[in-house]
């Protein structure tokens, strides 16, 4: 029993040693490198040496064969320090490697030829046999890389190999440069996450070859079939030519069987194999949506906002941070942030002190509802363009609290728009909803009543031929991903608490957009308007609720209905079962942009409609919410509750 345990424990003792020597060959010293290369060299001297020796040949001719010796090694170490043959890290010795080799033997044997040469000319005699100099060096050589490659794959079989049972057997989808490089990386990386097993070719053009001593496979039959051949559980999505549509099949076949998918960006961007591994990242939701990138006028933009004074309130919200980041890339002379959370601006000040820009950023902590607040920000900076993006947003909150999305969305913006006016702001773009479009609840109305106003506004200046007056912009869209309380966030923590995720009705649909591209679009619509149009944004194709939460759950890496509930609670109070981008009044006209429309609606006179806003206004601050409604569903006629109880109102 003590042999037993006595034998047990030493090869515990020298398998942890062996492993911990494996490990440490990848940073050993470079004079340890240095010496194990001089070793070499000694050794294939020697069997040189010994080769002309059984032949009865001399490798060494002259009788300084002490100098020659001394000498030929001093050259070798001197070309490994020019060449730097030992600043490589062995266990990832590549091609690089061998050419520096190359060049470094290359020169030794160049410069005693040379040597050989001018003795023989001068004296007629020679130092070294010419043949026996390039035999030592090829064995140089071959020494040098050889133990390289040793080292290298020894490496990987024995430390690599042990850890294979954990890591995710995957197969990357391309077999060009891009698919190599990703290969490369991932092969390379610490700690590893994936065993690549194979390329997928969907060009059926290389069957039985291989790259990268991994098989490629031909696709044909679909790819999930194909991964579970394999015994694949994951797919990198490496081919760049992929087109959106065929990259959203492979997705979704390989989410209904339950496969993981991998997405990168393109190689090109990259500077080395370790931030090429750490851009191999899950498929995010966002990456699912069906879209084309967007192609901005940055002249038109950049004409508009560079060097110009812009005002930004909402500043610290999803959407009004992001149009302050792209902003401040068409160098503005001044950016002021403006809004009423303070530890959300403060955040955003100290990550916009860190762009490097020409901009001086001032921060501002004011409410839009306070007039008297916001009229020393226009009298001291005098903004040139405002970008209005402060707003209640949240439906059911704003059915609870109508008085709130008055003040708010419409008394708010009402402000802002009266002293754009009086301070001359070229231009202002105010961002608003596609629930503002034929309203079923109280937020959705009130950005409609913020619409309208700043539309009256346009047409009063036109009317009184107002020159230089302000240009009043309106730009409509759906929801945004990852925006501040959108399902998306929503969803992903529901999935984390392992669930359920709750959705409030099965056939429930809504457009979706990126945060950047939203905003992108917001500010090509603000460089184009003239004034007085409301822009519609092209969302897409809309999207399933119940579909967008099952991808979601499929992402990470669960089950829908069987690891991960979807529980339906019914439809929140003004909720509808779908968005809409237009009125049943309304039609659209193209721009030259294809993703941006404007929408036609029809104009109120500015007096009629300025009384009844502020008689709303007025209501709102005595906080009878079915008084507030009621003059909400007078201004906007089209305004019909849902699931709500103000839909006595509309009796």
């Amino acid at each position: 029993m003590k042999k037993y345990f006595k034998k047990q424990i030493k090869d515990k003792v020298f398998d942890k040693f062996l492993r911990l020597n494996f490990n440490n060959l990848s940073y050993l010293p470079r004079w340890l490198i240095v010496l194990i290369d001089t070793l070499v060299l000694v050794f294939a001297f020697i069997f040189t040496f010994l080769i002309f020796k059984g032949t009865e040949l001399e490798y060494i001719l002259t009788s300084h064969s002490v100098l020659f010796v001394c000498s030929f090694f001093i050259v070798n170490i001197f070309f490994f320090w020019v060449f730097r043959t030992y600043s490589g890290i062995i266990r990832h010795s590549s091609y690089v490697d061998a050419v520096k080799i190359v060049f470094s033997q290359s020169s030794v044997f160049l410069i005693f030829i040379a040597i050989n040469f001018l003795f023989d000319v001068a004296y007629e005699d020679k130092i070294v046999l010419n043949t026996g100099l390039f035999i030592n060096t090829v064995l140089s050589f071959c020494g040098l890389f050889l133990y390289r490659v040793i080292v290298k794959q020894s490496f990987e079989l024995y430390v690599s190999e042990n850890s294979t049972n954990n890591l995710i057997r995957t197969v990357i989808y391309g077999t060009d440069a891009n698919a190599i490089s990703v290969a490369n990386a991932l092969k390379f990386e610490t700690p590893s996450r994936f065993k690549i097993v194979g390329f997928v070719d969907k060009n059926n053009q290389n069957a039985s070859k291989r790259m990268l001593d991994l098989p490629i496979l031909i696709q044909k039959k679909k790819l999930p079939t194909l991964m579970r051949t394999v015994g694949a559980v994951a797919v990198i999505m490496a081919d760049k030519s992929l087109s959106k549509e065929a990259q959203l099949i492979l997705v979704d076949q390989c989410l209904e069987h339950n496969f993981k998918v991998f997405n990168v960006p393109v190689i090109s961007n990259w500077e080395n194999q370790k931030e090429i591994s750490q851009k191999v990242k899950g498929i995010q939701i966002e990456d699912l949506l069906d879209r084309n990138p967007i192609v901005l006028d940055s002249k038109l933009i950049s004409k508009q906002l560079k060097d110009k004074t812009i005002l930004i309130t909402g500043a610290a919200g999803s959407i009004g941070s992001e149009i302050v980041r792209q902003v401040l890339h068409f160098n503005p002379k001044k950016v002021i942030i403006l809004d009423q959370a303070e530890t959300p601006l403060h955040n955003l000040s100290l990550e916009v002190a860190a762009i490097v820009s020409k901009s001086k950023i001032i921060t501002v902590i004011s409410d839009v509802r306070n007039k008297e607040a916001l009229h020393p920000v226009f009298s001291m900076y005098k903004p040139q363009v405002v970008f209005h993006a402060a707003a209640y947003k949240h439906v059911p909150l704003m059915e609870e609290n109508p008085s709130q999305a008055i003040q708010t969305n419409v008394e708010g913006t009402k402000n802002l728009a009266d002293l754009s006016c009086a301070f001359g702001v070229k231009k202002f773009v105010m961002v608003s909803t596609d629930k503002a479009v034929n309203p079923s609840n109280v937020m959705g109305a009130s950005k409609r009543i913020a619409e309208k106003y700043v539309q009256s506004l346009q047409l009063k200046s036109k009317q009184s031929g107002v020159e230089n007056a302000t240009k009043f912009i309106t730009t409509r869209f759906g929801n945004v991903l990852g925006s501040n309380g959108s399902v998306v966030p929503l969803f992903t923590k529901q999935i984390a608490n392992g669930g359920p995720i709750t959705i409030t009705h099965p056939d429930i649909i809504r457009y979706f957009m990126t945060i950047p591209e939203a905003c992108q679009l917001v500010l090509e619509a603000g460089a184009m308007g003239n004034g007085g149009e409301i822009y519609i944004f092209d969302m897409g194709k809309p999207v399933k609720i119940i579909d967008l939460a099952k991808k979601m759950i499929k992402l990470a890496g669960f089950i829908p209905e069987k690891e991960i509930e979807i529980k339906i609670v019914g439809l929140r109070p003004g909720e509808k079962l779908y968005e809409e981008l237009l009125n049943d009044t309304s039609k659209t006209i193209p721009t030259y942009h294809s993703k941006i429309m404007i929408a036609e609606e029809i104009l109120n006179e500015y007096e009629s409609l300025h009384i009844e806003i502020e008689k709303l206004i007025r209501i709102a601050k005595l906080f009878d919410n079915s008084a507030i409604v009621g003059q909400m569903k007078k201004i906007v006629p089209e305004f019909k509750s849902m699931n709500s109880t103000f839909q006595k109102l509309d009796a």
